[in-house]
């Protein structure tokens, strides 16, 4: 979860390490540091606890000079948050250098051998002994002491590593945690995202499990840990990089927001065959043959994906007709789970690395599912491991609280259970057609709603010094209301609930008093029996909320007046397909949980003790 950064040319280290760093702070913002050679004295450190700012204060006081470096912003794991445990770590003779993304499970005996044999630790980060080992494997040949330290480590690693014994080089090395190799002209670039490359060069590499590259000026070598060559053909980026600035907005979650619209056009682009009525996923290959005989879906996530897999669950058994069953990614291995060949384990994962996610796709591999992964990251871990993917096309997602990615996973899954549907020969022509269309105006939907802003804000005014929320729904709308619940709390850290609107009776009622804002999602497809009937029940849960004093914030259909008449504030959604109703619902959800976290001072963008990308489990 921590963000590792690279470089290696004839441009200013410092600034281009800062640099990286600021786009890999959504990894992990607790410390950060720096490590500069190439300057004809040595390794030279920088580290500062905190923010970024704090490193980048430190460096304008005194700045290195070099032409070779590496960075690191941390999310802590083994040890507080402090300028000692900060990486860079270095060795006893502090020849070495490495930043660490991931756990190293067997460090604590490593380190008493190494305390044995009379190195002397100064932090608390199990990081440190891969400085350790690599000092006594090294013998001029950075790379060769690096391929005999991973092969004494257990656990996930993402390593870099200079040394000023073997300068004009980074070793960089993979195993469960991203690593990505920039290749540029006479220059190369290596760093736990795409995002610090992009300005530089879009030509990139992703090394595989097991592998490591060695870096210099003017060529990469890569190879397996055991030294055999890996020769890799740069694959090109197409994110355009002003994606990942604000570009006017106070705050990339704010930007993520606003950028949804063009997110679902993205990922509806080329897959949808309007006068069909049809869905063509072309990317799945083989595996769409393979969807007719599908019999039971099983779809594995954390956090927000996970909420995207309950809606997809609706989606797959609604459309397809496939029993579908959701999962925490991190309890899946723990229950044994019934899987054959006739199993489609759906991994979803914004980042396509999430550690919990990725084994539990192992596990349902080696007991004889079919995987295929939703992921908004090419040539990640997710897409190598499962047997076909599904991009959601979203564009960079800098903010720690997943928003636009979210509703791409929802249209993404949408547009799968579709596909399931027609090898089936569940949706006809005519159906499918009315749905697709619908599905190609949700976009104009969401550029509409986005315009009441300001309703959200108003909203966010009158509740922002809350302690508590409870977010009901029913239906599709529950997954809605978990996320709701989700992103209130991630972001301004008050304590909130999502619950089914039918389960109040059974507990949450215990918690309204005239203190406790209560959100509904009420919004539903008026020629449709069921979800009005849907509706009708929610508008009875929202009485007994008035009748215990609480404060009902309804989103309700445009011109719902039976509704209204039940809310002490209102945010209308544009009419819509029941299940495209969630992609609507969730835009000012997330816009309420954006405008309290702003009213209460809290860093929208770096919630504290998160992380965007999860890859230790």
């Amino acid at each position: 979860m921590c963000g590792i950064v690279g470089y290696l040319g004839s441009r200013p280290v410092v600034p281009l390490l800062l640099g990286g760093l600021k786009k890999l702070e959504y990894r992990g913002y607790d410390s950060a540091g720096v490590a500069v050679a190439g300057n004809g004295h040595g390794l030279v450190l920088r580290r500062a606890q905190g923010k970024l700012a704090q490193l980048e204060q430190l460096l304008g006081l005194d700045p290195p000079e070099g032409t070779y470096g590496i960075g690191h912003t941390r999310w802590a794991t083994h040890g507080p948050p402090s300028e000692r445990n900060s990486h860079p770590h270095t060795d006893c003779t502090r020849r070495i250098a490495i930043a660490h993304n991931g756990i190293i499970e067997n460090y604590s005996g490593l380190k008493d051998r190494l305390r044995a044999a009379g190195h002397v630790f100064t932090s608390d980060t199990d990081t440190e002994v891969i400085a350790h080992l690599i000092e006594t494997h090294l013998n001029g040949d950075l790379a060769a002491a690096v391929r005999k330290t991973v092969a004494e480590l257990q656990g996930a690693f993402a390593l870099t590593v200079i040394s000023s014994e073997d300068p004009g080089k980074i070793v960089a090395a993979r195993l469960g945690a991203p690593v990505i190799i920039g290749v540029g002209e006479n220059e190369s670039f290596v760093a736990s995202d795409v995002l610090p490359v992009l300005p530089y060069t879009r030509r990139v590499v992703y090394l595989a499990d097991g592998e490591m590259a060695v870096l210099r000026q003017d060529r990469i070598e890569f190879t397996d840990f055991a030294g055999t060559p890996h020769p890799h053909a740069p694959e090109q980026i197409h994110w355009d990089a002003q994606l990942a600035e604000k570009g006017g907005f106070r705050h990339f979650m704010q930007k993520e927001i606003y950028e949804q619209p063009v997110a679902l056009r993205e990922t509806l682009r080329g897959r949808v065959k309007p006068d069909q009525g049809r869905v063509c996923l072309c990317e799945l290959g083989a595996m769409a043959e393979e969807l007719s005989r599908i019999e039971r879906v099983h779809l594995i996530a954390c956090g927000t994906s996970l909420h995207a897999g309950l809606v997809g669950k609706w989606m797959m058994e609604s459309l397809a007709g496939v029993p579908a069953e959701v999962d925490h990614a991190s309890e899946y291995r723990y229950r044994d789970p019934l899987v054959d060949r006739r199993t489609l384990g759906v991994l979803i994962s914004q980042s396509g690395e999430t550690a919990d996610t990725l084994a539990a796709g192992r596990e349902a591999r080696e007991k004889g599912a079919r995987t295929l992964a939703i992921t908004n990251v090419p040539a990640s871990t997710l897409t190598r491991e499962s047997d076909a993917t599904l991009l959601t096309h979203a564009g960079p997602e800098v903010g720690v609280a997943a928003t636009k990615t979210f509703s791409a996973q929802l249209v993404s899954l949408l547009l799968l259970a579709v596909e399931m549907a027609q090898r089936k020969g569940r949706l006809g022509g005519p159906e499918g057609r009315q749905l697709l269309d619908e599905l190609a105006r949700i976009p104009a939907r969401l550029e509409q709603l986005l315009q009441r802003d300001d309703v959200v804000e108003a909203i966010a005014r009158r509740f922002y010094r809350a302690r508590d929320f409870l977010f009901l729904g029913r239906g599709l709308h529950y997954p809605i209301a978990l996320e709701g619940a989700l992103k209130l709390k991630e972001i301004s850290y008050i304590h909130a609930e999502g619950y089914p609107a039918g389960e109040m009776k059974h507990g949450p009622n215990a918690l309204i008093d005239g203190d406790l804002p209560v959100v509904f999602l009420a919004t539903y497809q008026p020629d449709l029996a069921a979800s009005e009937l849907r509706y009708q029940k929610t508008l009875s849960n929202m009485e007994e909320v008035k009748a215990r004093d609480g404060k009902v914030i309804g989103l309700l259909n445009e011109g719902d007046e039976e509704g209204r008449r039940r809310c002490d504030a209102v945010i209308e959604i544009p009419p819509t397909r029941e299940l495209l109703l969630p992609l609507l619902a969730v835009v000012p959800l997330q816009l309420l949980a954006y405008h309290i976290a702003v009213l209460r001072g809290c860093d929208v963008d770096q919630p504290r003790n998160l992380a965007k990308s999860v890859t230790v489990e």
